[in-house]
């Protein structure tokens, strides 16, 4: 954890002192703190997935429906509430998706994923990115598969029955443990741009 952790915070540390050395591009950039907050709130994001998906690990039931609304349904509440709260968009992508709203959106997601399957020792990373037509920063962290996570996106055939019922073009089974899941991406605006469009309105 503090090797991840360490990965992390040197990789923002960069970031700064790249853009503290170039003030004119350095002004439409998000505030420092901004990533610095976004590196927090998503490791806590993580550790609450991890924390929940560990009741699947030991339990003797199959999980269902209701399982997974208590599981899966808090992570994505809570990447709502993140980007409301802080103007961010935190989204959970991965090729291999259940649900086809967590499928890259963009080529730079599709290029993120395909960096984090060369490098399984790389766990974030920043870059500027174009979303929705307005300029920012998108942090990518990676979500490795866990021992709990193959209670539904173990073999095909194993998948829970609501599972199969309910999704039929789902792709997100047959991993792992320590496979790489998906990551998580957050956008965020450059402040520049914000605070130009709020004047206008």
């Amino acid at each position: 954890m503090i090797k991840t952790l360490s990965h992390i915070f040197l990789g923002l540390s960069l970031f700064v002192l790249c853009f503290l050395g170039r003030p004119a591009i350095a002004q439409a950039q998000p505030d420092p703190a901004q990533l610095a907050k976004a590196v927090q709130e998503i490791e806590q994001l993580d550790a609450l997935r991890s924390g929940l998906a560990d009741y699947l690990k030991d339990s003797p039931e199959t999980p269902t429906a209701d399982t997974m609304k208590q599981v899966c349904k808090p992570v994505g509440m809570k990447a709502m509430q993140l980007s409301k709260e802080n103007g961010w968009t935190v989204k959970q992508i991965a090729t291999k998706y259940r649900n086809p709203d967590h499928k890259p959106d963009t080529l730079h997601a599709q290029m993120a994923i395909a960096k984090f399957e060369q490098n399984p020792d790389l766990m974030g990373f920043w870059e500027p990115e174009t979303l929705d037509g307005q300029t920012g920063t998108r942090y990518y962290r990676r979500i490795n598969v866990e021992a709990s996570c193959l209670a539904c996106h173990g073999a095909k055939g194993d998948r829970p029955e609501f599972v199969q019922k309910n999704y039929p073009q789902d792709i997100a089974y047959d991993f792992k443990v320590d496979d790489l899941r998906g990551m998580y991406a957050v956008f965020i605006p450059d402040v520049q741009q914000s605070l130009e469009e709020a004047l206008s309105e």
